[in-house]
Order: C-alpha cells, then sequence, then structure tokens
C-alpha cells in the first residue's frame, strides 16, 4: 500500500511538473509541499529556496493578510484572478495572477493550491508601449503629422452598399460623438476607423488603438486610465491611453472582452470626460473621441451579457457594419488586381492577372476570413508563381484540397457520398489541428467525443 501511495505521489508530481503554469501546494501551516519550476521562474527564485519553507519566510514581504496562500487556508474559500504584487528574499518585484483553491479531504481542509500567471513581463512591455506611445505624440506633435497609415479612400470596393456607408462615414467623421464598428475578422475595421479619424478634426491628433483582448483585466484598467505614484508596489506616474489620445481617438478594438466592471468605468468618461489614475483621487479632463468596434454581433454580446447596454446605447450614436466579402462579391476581381498590383511592387513581380478558372474559384470560395485572407492567399501565390499570370497550381495546399473537393461535388452529385467525403475531410483536419487528441477535435467538429470515435472506427473499417 506504501508503494501504491508513493508511486501515486510520483505520477502526480511529474504531471503538475509538465503544466505550463505556476503550481504552488501548501499545508495546514503554511509550508509549501509542492513547487513547480514554472512558479520558480515567475517568483524569480529556486525552487530548493522555496520547497519545505513556510510562505512567509520564502516571500517576506508577504503577511498572512495579503498573502492568498494563507488567507485561504484561513478562510476555506476560493480567490480567483486575483493579482498580487510582491518581493522575493532576493528583493526582486514580482507581478502574478492568482487562482487560489481550499483543498479539502473528507470536509477537513488540508492545504491550498495556487495557479498563478506571471504577467510582469508584459506589464513591463505593456508599460514601455505606453511610454513609447508618448515619445511618438510629443514627435507627432512637433512636426504636426497625422499618424495613421489609412484614409477612408484605401478602402477599395465597387459595392453601392459599401461606397455608401463610405461617404456617411465621411460626413460624421466631423462629429465628436462616439461611434461603434461591427464587422467580422478581417473585414477591414481598424483601416476604417483609422479613415474616420483621417477625415475629422482630430486628423491631426493622436490615434490610439487597444485590443482590449490582448491584455488581462487589471492591467488593461492601468494602461487606459493610467496609475498614480504609490498606486500598488513600484507603481509610478503614469499617463493612461486616454491621456496619451487627449485631443485625438481612442479607438478600442473587441470591447466585448472587456470585462464588465471596466465597462462601466469606460461609460462614466465618455458621459463627463474626465478620467482618474488608480490610486489617484484627482480628476482629469480629456478631449477624447471614442471609437469601438467588435467582431461579434452587438445583439449577440448583449443577449450573452458580454457587453454592457448602457454602455451600448452610448456608443450606438453611430454604427456602422463592414459587410462581409462574400456579400461583395463585385470586390473580389478588384481587390484581387489591387494586391497584385501591390505586391508586383513589394515582390519586384510582374505577375499581370490570374487565370480564369482561378478566377471562377475566388468567386465561390466562401472567403471567412475576408480581404485579410484574401490578401494573405494572393501574397502566398506571388510568391510562389513562375508564370505571368496567377494559377490553380499556386494556391495555397488548403484551397487546393477544397477545389479538388468543389470538383468531385460538381461532377458526382450523390448527396450520401458527397456528405461522406466532406465529413471525412473535416474529421481528418480537426484531427490534424488538434494534433490527434480526440477531445479538442471533438470540440472543433462540436460533436460528442464518443460520437467521433464511432466515425474514426467507421472510416477506417
Amino acid at each position: 500500500m506504501v508503494q501504491l501511495n508513493a508511486l501515486t505521489q510520483e505520477v502526480l508530481s511529474a504531471i503538475l511538473k509538465t503544466i505550463d503554469e505556476g503550481i504552488h501546494v501548501v499545508n495546514t501551516e503554511g509550508k509549501t509541499i509542492f513547487y513547480n519550476e514554472v512558479a520558480a521562474r515567475h517568483d524569480g527564485m529556486d525552487v530548493k529556496e522555496v520547497q519545505g519553507k513556510h510562505v512567509l519566510n520564502a516571500f517576506p514581504s508577504l503577511t498572512e493578510n495579503s498573502s492568498t496562500l494563507l488567507r485561504v487556508i484561513k478562510t476555506g474559500k476560493p480567490i480567483y484572478n486575483q493579482t498580487q504584487v510582491y518581493v522575493n528574499m532576493h528583493g526582486k518585484q514580482i507581478d502574478t495572477i492568482n487562482t487560489t483553491l481550499p483543498i479539502f479531504l473528507d470536509k477537513e481542509i488540508i492545504g491550498a493550491v495556487e495557479i498563478a500567471k506571471d504577467y510582469s513581463r508584459m506589464k513591463q512591455l505593456a508599460e514601455s508601449l505606453l511610454d513609447l506611445q508618448k515619445n511618438v505624440n510629443k514627435t507627432n506633435k512637433k512636426k504636426t503629422l497625422k499618424n495613421v497609415n489609412y484614409t477612408l479612400h484605401d478602402l477599395k470596393s465597387v459595392n453601392p452598399a459599401f461606397m455608401s456607408m463610405k461617404d456617411e462615414a465621411g460626413r460624421l467623421a466631423k462629429s465628436d460623438s462616439p461611434i461603434l464598428v461591427y464587422g467580422e475578422s478581417g473585414t477591414g475595421k481598424e483601416l476604417f476607423v483609422q479613415g474616420i479619424h483621417h477625415a475629422s478634426y482630430r486628423g491631426d491628433g493622436p490615434f490610439i488603438a487597444q485590443n482590449c483582448a490582448a491584455i488581462p483585466e487589471t492591467l488593461l484598467e492601468s494602461i487606459l486610465f493610467g496609475t498614480a505614484k504609490g498606486s500598488y508596489t513600484g507603481a509610478v506616474e503614469r499617463k493612461g491611453l486616454f491621456e496619451l489620445a487627449d485631443g485625438g481617438t481612442l479607438f478600442l478594438d473587441e470591447l466585448h472582452t472587456m470585462p464588465i466592471e471596466l465597462q462601466a468605468k469606460l461609460l462614466r468618461v465618455l458621459e463627463d470626460g474626465m478620467v482618474r489614475r488608480i490610486g489617484s483621487s484627482q480628476n482629469i479632463s480629456v478631449d477624447v473621441r471614442v471609437i469601438a468596434a467588435m467582431n461579434v454581433n452587438p445583439n449577440t454580446a448583449l443577449q450573452n451579457q458580454k457587453l454592457r447596454s448602457d454602455l451600448y446605447y452610448r456608443l450606438n450614436v453611430f454604427t456602422f457594419s463592414l459587410l462581409p466579402l462574400r456579400e461583395r462579391k463585385e470586390d473580389i476581381q478588384l481587390l484581387t488586381n489591387y494586391f497584385i498590383l501591390f505586391f508586383n511592387k513589394k515582390l519586384n513581380k510582374a505577375i499581370k492577372g490570374i487565370e480564369r478558372e482561378l478566377e471562377s474559384f475566388f468567386m465561390n470560395h466562401p472567403w471567412s476570413g475576408n480581404v485579410r485572407e484574401l490578401k494573405h492567399t494572393i501574397e502566398y501565390m506571388m510568391n510562389v508563381c513562375d508564370e505571368e499570370v496567377l494559377q490553380m497550381k499556386d494556391l495555397p495546399i488548403m484551397m487546393k484540397q477544397q477545389a479538388v473537393m468543389n470538383e468531385k461535388v460538381e461532377k458526382n452529385l450523390s448527396l450520401r457520398q458527397n456528405v461522406e467525403e466532406l465529413e471525412k475531410h473535416l474529421i481528418d483536419k480537426a484531427l490534424d489541428l488538434s494534433a490527434g487528441n480526440i477531445n479538442q477535435a471533438a470540440k472543433l467538429l462540436e460533436i460528442p467525443r464518443q460520437t467521433l470515435q464511432y466515425k474514426i472506427k467507421k472510416l477506417r473499417e
């Protein structure tokens, strides 16, 4: 029995060591009974310096109240996604986001486990980005240059609805009211927003873009609103994006990924034009036009409680919905020719166009990645093409496979056979993307794991 327990403990320890998260386990006395290499890297420590030691000895800047592990042992209640700033025994400041859970055995607490994510490096990079943005803005103000790369003219289209929307955007650009832009990934939302900024009276002012999904919640708040000196250990007086965008435009992409609590603070800024740095009691007036974008339908975000209704109605003064490429097919040939000219210059090529069969394939392709997918497809084909025109043989491998499937379907109208071929193709693709992991593949296919196992068995018979 002892050998079995020892083996079980060894296996469990081996599993925990392979997890790409910081794992720290303590007993009810606060002594470390497991501490993996990832946690050691996060904390700037060696495993031996923590293993078997009391938490407060390994991290002397912590107290029984500030240590999430000791608090969970005391209360028996979990703590989720809490920021913790502390100093290790070497004097180095550490920033982590912790989820700390009590460990129960027969309803009795026997310890606590902490899963920590290190965002010290991300925080440093974000703060460096803020400083860089600040310096760029100063330079731009001195040179009075527009700091955007695109205008509305760069949105190429012959689609009547899209052209009408561009005209409307040009007129409404003169207003200071907030704007909400909705469109699938790859439809050109940031290009469209830059075009509005360029056409506005703020065109000579700063244009700052922030993807809300790219930064953790606690860091996003300080990025947007800035920090006051001493608001947390090591905090300095630093402007946030609202202050840096003063006199210009702040573009918030993927707004629906912003935490609901933070959306409330954003709403207050939109209402009164005042921001308050984290840790400060002083309000700062800012003159910023906010343009937000989403790649999901706003109504869906509202229903799923990913977007506050009051914030939506405040932003919904002007709304633009960018059409996906499949709904403006007349633009496919236009954009294809445009990208060929673009990459001819960039790659020093002399491609004259595309063959008729490829043109037909492009017109019928769904372009789920929209204009971005078309651009990257043309770029790939331009690099591999050794003829005067792009041909079917120059397509990326996945598109070639799709073309072969389309040809089979056109020649063979058997519904059962075509469904089986498509099912096999999708299963193979899901297994490839998941590196053969059945659970992950089933999730990609949106079917139960048992169903996928049955289908794989049938396909191999």
